[in-house]
């Protein structure tokens, strides 16, 4: 049946391409994010032509099944198609796309994926992201090498380790089926948005309840106030709600809404699906990744990085503990410049250092014994002794212990 709900895509050039290489489709039951590399023509001509290849699939299914079989097979000929254009037009070579495309059937949402865009979904007041990048950094985070958080700033965080390209007939998608209920909002968007808006200030802005078109526009603001490095492609859709229903025209925006100015050949006849059992292209590599040496190149270098920040936390803890001990070392000779007048158990004595302790470290000790009994003193002037009297220097403690000796009180 035709899906019920309401939907909405927008794309954005964002503040630093100069061209916008995402395309983005939502149309009566298909939905799909194309996110294009490979140059400033390649990733225009490679987005336009995955979405042209599954704009076909807008129909409604029999079963979930079926369409996941039907999303797989459109991909599939959509790489062969990259391949074909590339025949025609070589400077295209090393063109490439992500796709995340959705397809509702019933009461099911029929996905398949490539690469690094994403698929959101917002129940229950909380976001889920549904599909996994294909980055290097994220083969570090399930290894647990870095930390989600470490992989948004990674510096590697835009190589993909599989995307539909001009190089692999067969590619290795994940396709799955879900179920979905009313209420249910699906974020479709390329990295240009979940790259530099992160899944709270997302989920924040879906669950205010605004129609998708409203909701689009606010996700795009805050892309575009954090800078926007990246196009910006965001489709979003309602299952059910309160929003008007689809109008039964597409919408396709970015590089698929214009026109391609290439003459892209027909699909080659004959050739095998990727679900058949014989395909022409079991023994090639299953999905698009660089060279090994490349690979072992970046993991090589994340590995330096990390050990780079082993050394650096250490430098700075050492630092830190040298910076504390001469502190600690200045405070101490410094007290050792200072005198008072204080008691022991019988006599009055001059100490060297400060009337405070740290702990068990005393920061004074006795430096003369002037020989004057306590015994002798008056008694205000043996409690002021025993108090402890401040000096200035040495020979102000001398001259005070004089006064002292000479009239057996204390005088200011």
């Amino acid at each position: 049946m035709v899906f019920q709900g309401s939907s909405v895509a927008i794309s954005h050039t964002g503040k630093v391409r100069a061209n916008n290489q995402d395309s983005g489709y939502a149309g009566a039951n298909l939905f799909v994010v194309a996110d294009g590399m490979g140059g400033h023509a390649g990733g225009d001509v490679a987005s336009h032509l995955a979405i042209s290849r599954l704009e076909s699939l807008d129909h409604p299914f029999g079963s979930p099944p079926e369409a996941e079989r039907a999303l797989a097979d459109a991909i599939a000929d959509a790489a062969v198609e990259l391949i074909d254009t590339v025949h025609v037009k070589p400077e295209l070579a090393g063109m490439g796309t992500t796709v995340s495309a959705l397809v509702m059937v019933d009461d099911y949402a029929v996905i398949a994926h490539i690469g690094d865009s994403r698929i959101y979904l917002y129940r229950d007041d909380a976001l889920t992201q549904i599909t996994t990048d294909h980055t290097f950094v994220q083969r570090l985070v399930d290894s647990g090498r870095i930390t989600p958080e470490e992989a948004r700033y990674h510096p590697r965080r835009s190589v993909l380790m599989r995307v539909l390209g001009d190089m692999d007939a067969d590619p290795e998608l994940d396709t799955f089926i879900m179920p979905t209920q009313p209420g249910d909002r699906w974020l479709l968007c390329s990295d240009g948005l979940c790259g530099v808006v992160d899944d709270a200030h997302t989920a924040k802005a879906m669950g205010l309840g605004m129609a998708p078109g409203r909701t689009a526009d606010n996700l795009l603001k805050q892309a575009l106030d954090a800078g926007a490095p990246d196009n910006v492609t965001i489709v979003i859709v309602d299952v059910g709600g309160q929003h008007p229903l689809f109008s039964g025209t597409p919408t396709i925006v970015g590089s698929a809404s214009n026109p391609i100015g290439i003459d892209v050949p027909a699909a080659r006849p004959g050739r095998p699906s990727w679900l058949h059992p014989n395909r022409q292209a079991a023994n090639e590599p299953s999905h698009f990744e660089p060279a090994a040496e490349f690979l072992e190149e970046l993991i090589e270098e994340d590995r330096r990085r990390a050990r780079g920040r082993r050394i650096g936390w250490a430098v700075g803890v050492v630092l830190v503990l040298v910076l504390l001990a001469a502190a600690i070392f200045g405070g101490y000779q410094w007290t050792q410049t200072r005198f008072y007048v204080g008691a022991d158990e019988d006599s009055v004595v001059i100490f060297r250092g400060i009337q405070q302790n740290i702990g068990p470290i005393a920061l004074s000790q006795p430096h003369e014994d002037t020989g004057i009994e306590l015994d002798s003193l008056s008694e205000f002037a043996r409690t002021t002794v025993e108090s402890t009297i401040s000096a200035e220097s040495l020979d102000d403690a001398r001259r005070i212990v004089d006064s002292i000796a000479a009239t057996g009180e204390v005088i200011p």
